[in-house]
């Protein structure tokens, strides 16, 4: 039997001749880059379309590459990433839905007997009168009884996922929250008599948010807006639903999605990728101020009302 091209050690064809691979120095190898053309050892190769390519190659290759994204500026991974912000949102609803069930002894009237439901739930007269801020965002995280909780939150894994997915998790966690107060800011001014809570007007925000990512990748809208209407129905049909309290959060969301998605083409970004991330952002904390004035100004109607 013949040992074709290798020869042997004594005539210097031995390993010791051979090639050695630039990251591992003490692994002999008769494979190389087909891109640099250093020698690599099998651990240090990546298959190419032609050939294979060392795996500093493959990092370089991975750095020139522009990076896709979404429309909003997300980026793009081949795998499905984890929508880790809706998921974490569950959980804090869940969290101080458990925390105000313990609090009363109860999972269908958590609202009665609760210490931190009392604290947060959003009654305008009481933030006019005391300053109760919290109760704007704190409100949002609060549910009357397991059903209330299990509506949302169904819907908040069906509509947020892909909305995260879309506008990238700062992004995505920027409207829901000013969804909150959109929320908040319509029942301050429409229904100064109620005490609501509920995820229902960032969920509605995330409906807009959706609407508006749709309009901007010039697909119909008709879907979310059909969910729209139904659930408008539903608020105005079924007594006790906060029908202000959706449409504050529909329109906030919608709003600053708009300003991250249209108002950098708009306010002339031009192509530059800084640039139009930058004037998204200003855009989006413009709604977020516009927010916070109607806030105010119903304060101050509130407490002209009462006399504080």
């Amino acid at each position: 039997m013949t040992n074709p091209g290798w020869g042997s050690a004594a005539e210097g064809g031995g390993p010791q001749s051979q090639p050695r691979c630039v990251r591992h120095p003490d692994r002999p190898t008769l494979l190389s880059c087909s891109r640099c053309g250093r020698p690599a050892c099998p651990e240090c190769l990546r298959p190419a379309a032609v050939g294979q390519h060392c795996v500093d190659c493959v990092a370089e290759a991975e750095r020139s590459t522009p990076q896709a994204r979404t429309v909003a500026g997300a980026p793009v991974r081949s795998d499905r990433p984890t929508p880790i912000v809706t998921y974490v949102l569950i959980a804090l609803n869940v969290l101080v839905f458990g925390i105000t069930a313990a609090q009363s002894a109860s999972v269908m009237n958590n609202e009665q007997g609760s210490a931190l439901f009392l604290d947060w739930a959003l009654w305008p007269p009481v933030i006019a009168a005391h300053g109760d801020y919290v109760r704007l965002l704190g409100s949002g995280f609060l549910h009357f009884g397991l059903v209330h909780l299990a509506v949302n939150m169904f819907a908040l894994w069906v509509i947020g996922r892909d909305t995260e997915l879309v506008l990238g998790r700062a992004r995505y966690l920027s409207v829901y929250l000013v969804s909150i107060f959109g929320g908040s800011a319509a029942v301050m001014l429409m229904e100064t008599q109620a005490v609501t809570a509920g995820a229902s007007g960032a969920v509605f925000g995330l409906l807009g948010a959706q609407a508006i990512i749709l309009l901007r990748l010039r697909r119909s809208p008709t879907p979310v807006l059909t969910i729209v209407g139904l659930n408008m129905i539903i608020s105005i049909t079924i007594p006790g639903i906060s029908l202000w309290g959706h449409l504050g959060g529909l329109v906030a969301g919608a709003a600053a999605t708009a300003a991250l998605l249209y108002a950098p083409q708009f306010l002339g970004a031009g192509t530059d990728r800084e640039r139009i991330v930058r004037t998204g952002w200003f855009a989006l904390v413009a709604v977020l101020v516009v927010t916070l004035v109607v806030i105010v100004l119903a304060v101050l109607r509130l407490r002209a009302q009462l006399g504080v």
